[in-house]
């Protein structure tokens, strides 16, 4: 399992996604989950995966491998819906050809979600959810994010705090609580974190920061958050009517 949360804010993109895609009892699996596209200057795809991990690793491994053909590839796009419809298009392809092969057993979940986001010159910075069947939706002003994965643990502080209007910092700090608040109630998501905050309209080289268990920001974040909900519920009035 995994989890993978993106942003469209006001002040530009944040993409965060755990790395883990295994936690059995005696082996615990890492793989880097988000992927960066770019073309300085002109464009910033970024895709978040999850779910089958051959499915999403042959999705990115056939788009990577398609920017050295003439045809459709993620930097000939003109726009982040035709990058959408492009992933979708080849997440249906991946999930056809190895749903189909004869030499793999019934019952397998063959799918993968992704997270596409990112900004062409031209126009304004985008965000989509991209379905294991290939089509997918947008995100709003009403629905600024997107969660894949494992993402019921992490989804009540983003409704407290998130907006369009939040700011990358702010956005970034709740994202790291959203993420501990998972990661201590599933075994299926841990450390480390890879997030990346991208500015509106600056087309600045893609750095992507990774966080660690021995992060000190993340673990002042962690200490923080959890002691405060521990004063604050202490706070809270008892019932009258308990005998």
């Amino acid at each position: 399992m995994t989890y993978c949360v993106a942003m469209r804010l006001d002040a530009g993109l944040l993409f965060a996604s755990d790395s883990r895609t295994n936690a059995g009892v005696d082996h615990i699996a890492t793989f880097r989950k988000m992927n960066v596209f770019e073309a300085p200057g002109e464009r910033l795809i970024v895709l978040l995966s999850a779910g089958n991990l051959a499915t999403t690793q042959s999705v990115i491994s056939l788009l990577r491998q398609r920017l050295e053909h003439e045809g459709e590839h993620l930097l000939n796009r003109r726009s982040m819906y035709d990058v959408a419809e492009l992933v979708g298009r080849t997440v249906k392809e991946i999930v056809a050809r190895d749903a189909n092969s004869q030499s793999l057993g019934q019952g397998v979940d063959f799918g993968g979600n992704f997270i596409v986001g990112g900004q062409i010159r031209g126009e304004e910075p985008r965000l989509f959810h991209v379905y294991a069947q290939g089509n997918f939706i947008e995100a709003c002003e009403d629905t600024p994010y997107f969660q894949i994965g494992e993402s019921k643990y992490g989804k009540p502080i983003i409704d407290r705090v998130i907006n369009t209007g939040t700011s990358l910092k702010e956005a970034a700090k709740c994202t790291l609580i959203s993420f501990d608040s998972t990661i201590r109630s599933n075994l299926s998501v841990g450390l480390p974190i890879d997030m990346l905050l991208y500015r509106a309209h600056s087309f600045a080289p893609a750095a992507p920061h990774r966080v660690t268990a021995d992060d000190p920001y993340f673990n002042k974040l962690r200490r923080g958050w959890g002691e405060g909900l521990k004063r604050v519920f202490a706070k809270l009035p008892d019932e009258d009517w308990f005998a």
